[in-house]
């Protein structure tokens, strides 16, 4: 039975889902992974335990969709979509990460934000008109930037030509085909847009940008399309099956959810995300928006732009509110202890735990609960 299969890796756990030649979904695996909080306002990942979860997601998706297949099961094609903006710094010779994945939601990069803001012309939004992005801790360039001062190991690597750098999507594809023994080393136009490297008009590396940031172009990955094969899987369940298709995760429920120019979708994850499909129009934001790539369906195909408002935590505040506070147990539980009250009760819960993203980007916001007196509960937080 031939089947194509996804890898949806999020910030809180994998997920890789087979579907059948009706694209219905025949089974699926998911794996939680821990999150690291070093200190306060900083959140990692450990890109093995993220490979292994995958691998651990593969297996178990194909054992499953050959129990519910009830024979074997070809994969002819998968897909991926990741958590964008996460970052890493791996080592050519070894295959293996010189430092944790610095995820989205961190801000330590903070000091280094505020330098390039005071150091630059054009000030906070010294690169929008090259690549969309205003100066903020949620972009891949800053991240790369504080590994390569802070991180002994990626300063000798980026000096000697041994430094690979990626984001999530370029590190599952160079592990999939091979890793050291022939893995390809690309990243896709919606994940490279989202580094603060990529200029938007050209889809390609922007030198000026590149040199800015001691980012040498030779630790870069190779940009693609969204839709085209960039390697095969080399060994496990799916060996041999074609990478044909990967976008960020946003950028992927825009296209699942086809939304056509002039259309826009909210999503509600580990964040919340509102995008609108601008079509052929690289559409500068005159309200705090990120204008983006959207989709490039094909290397020569025309690209789709996109204008975004992202929202740092959403389902993020659940987790928190059940592994930090331990105010429920569950994040099923939150809607039954919600429902105990017939309303907020004047409290407000601002969950800035990593600053104010769209359309303020304030780095230095904090979270706060507001309005409680002593007729609080946990209901109404």
């Amino acid at each position: 039975m031939k089947c194509i299969a996804a890898i949806d890796q999020g910030t809180q756990s994998t997920r890789v889902f087979i579907f059948d030649h009706n694209a219905q979904p025949i089974a699926s695996h998911q794996e939680q992974f821990k999150q690291k909080y070093p200190k306060a306002g900083w959140s990692e990942h450990d890109p093995l335990v993220i490979w292994d979860s995958v691998k651990t997601c593969i297996a178990g998706a194909v054992a499953a969709a050959k129990t519910t297949a009830g024979e074997a099961i070809k994969v002819v094609g998968l897909g991926i979509t990741n958590q964008r903006e996460t970052t890493l710094v791996w080592s050519r010779s070894t295959g293996l990460p010189l430092y944790n994945a610095i995820v989205w939601l961190d801000n330590r990069t903070t000091g280094i934000c505020h330098r390039l803001v005071h150091e630059l012309s054009g000030g906070k939004d010294h690169f929008r008109p090259v690549t969309g992005l205003p100066i903020s801790t949620y972009f891949s360039a800053y991240k790369y930037t504080w590994l390569r001062e802070n991180v002994a190991e990626v300063a000798q690597a980026v000096a000697s030509g041994d430094a690979m750098f990626g984001t999530i999507d370029s590190w599952l594809i160079y592990n999939l085909t091979g890793g050291t023994k022939g893995g390809v080393h690309v990243t896709d136009v919606t994940n490279a847009s989202r580094t603060n490297f990529m200029d938007l008009a050209t889809l390609s590396w922007h030198e000026p940008t590149l040199k800015l940031f001691q980012a040498p172009r030779s630790m870069m990955p190779r940009i693609v399309s969204n839709a085209e094969v960039y390697g095969h899987v080399s060994e496990g369940p799916l060996k041999g099956a074609p990478i044909a298709g990967c976008l960020g995760d946003q950028m992927a429920a825009l296209l699942g959810q086809r939304a056509a120019p002039g259309e826009a979708k909210n999503t509600y994850g580990t964040g919340c995300f509102m995008l609108l499909n601008t079509g052929s129009q690289l559409v500068p934001s005159k309200h705090g928006l990120l204008t983006t790539l959207a989709y490039k369906l094909g290397p020569t195909a025309a690209p789709s732009y996109a204008l975004e408002g992202s929202v740092a935590v959403a389902g993020l505040g659940i987790s928190w509110l059940r592994d930090n506070l331990r105010i429920i147990d569950s994040a099923d539980e939150s809607e039954a202890i919600a429902n105990l009250v017939p309303d907020t009760g004047g409290v407000y819960f601002v969950p800035a735990f990593s600053g104010l993203l769209a359309p303020h980007w304030e780095e230095d916001a904090r979270g706060a609960l507001l309005g409680m007196t002593a007729f609080t509960t946990r209901g109404h937080v």
